[in-house]
């Protein structure tokens, strides 16, 4: 994992100046459609996605393209998430992109698609061990709808089905983290998933996903939040909070940054872009001046947490468990 050098560091502890704050983007994506197939993205588009149209990204997004829209902002490492590549082959985009890492120095770490209740399980695990990259790793559990969700749910391929169960618990042994997409009424059972699982760290991606911004909907996600945060072993990324529709504004997102912020403490959040996809409701500047604005009453220690120790200690390798009080190691 890329880090900010000590130099870097100092620099914007006396400064506390935005364009010297270093940062991790902690989830983002390559495609290349020419080479690899993403069924979403490759095939005819799918319905429903949660910010609607999404033909402007259909396109190729790679380290020069990455590169381009992050200039301006001081991005000293990145970690790339599975794209939802081609299911038959859960372990080929983690070989491609480290290739790609190889090639272009981006990303420096990355998350592996995975299916924990397919029989393949066992040989993905050991295979993401071998990749030096790998760091962790994300199946999206099967979830329903805030209407027709209860507190009994327990579908097969859900956080409670005992066959995926028996999948994640392959991952803390492995020493692989999970990054948890699920929304926000799902998170009781992802709290009873870490209560029992208490050696892996589970990342919860995109805030829960609170699309949702009425008053009782906010209530409601914040209670849920809590409810996971109160697990040592949960944290969460602020990235993937787009609204369809409106603007990306510090007015509409400072709610959301704040409760996560609240929820989980500063020492267990991290920042992320989420491009090319959150391309569809902002810009990269956007959103990271957005980010940077709605903690800049915070004390430079915090801030470097948020933007980049947590997502160093997460995703840097297990002989450097980067950043601690100020320190690299």
């Amino acid at each position: 994992m890329a880090i900010a050098s000590p130099e870097q560091r100092a620099r914007f502890l006396a400064s506390g100046a935005d364009d010297d704050l270093p940062i991790i983007d902690a989830h983002h994506h390559f495609f290349d459609l020419a080479r690899n197939y993403h069924p979403w993205l490759s095939d005819r588009p799918v319905d429903g996605f949660r910010y609607g149209d999404y033909s402007a990204i259909r396109r190729d997004f790679m380290p020069a393209d990455y590169r381009r829209v992050a200039a301006g902002h001081n991005v000293v490492g990145s970690v790339l998430m599975e794209g939802e590549w081609d299911p038959a082959d859960p372990v080929g985009e983690m070989a491609w992109a480290g290739e790609v890492a190889a090639a272009s120095g981006l990303p420096d770490a990355l998350i592996g698609q995975i299916w924990l209740d397919r029989e393949d399980v066992a040989d993905v695990v050991s295979a993401y061990r071998a990749m030096p990259l790998v760091r962790s790793v994300r199946h999206k559990p099967v979830a329903t709808s805030r209407q027709d969700h209860d507190s009994r749910f327990a579908a097969p391929g859900s956080m409670r089905d005992p066959r995926w169960r028996d999948g994640f618990a392959r991952l803390g042994p492995a020493g692989l983290h999970f990054d948890l997409q699920t929304p926000w009424w799902h998170l009781g059972e992802a709290a009873e998933l870490a209560r029992d699982f208490p050696a892996t760290t589970i990342i919860l991606n995109h805030a829960g996903l609170p699309s949702d911004r009425s008053p009782e909907a906010l209530t409601a996600w914040r209670a849920a939040l809590d409810r996971f945060a109160a697990l040592p072993n949960a944290a969460a990324k602020i990235s993937g909070i787009g609204v369809p529709g409106q603007p990306w504004t510090r007015e509409l997102q400072q709610p959301v940054i704040d409760g996560v912020i609240a929820a989980f403490g500063v020492e267990r959040c991290a920042f992320a872009s989420n491009f090319p996809v959150d391309s569809l409701t902002g810009s990269f500047d956007t959103i990271f001046s957005v980010f940077k604005a709605a903690t800049r009453t915070r004390s430079p220690q915090e801030r470097l947490a948020l933007f980049h120790d947590n997502a160093a200690r997460w995703y840097g390798p297990a002989s450097a468990q980067t950043v601690q009080n100020g320190e690299t190691a």
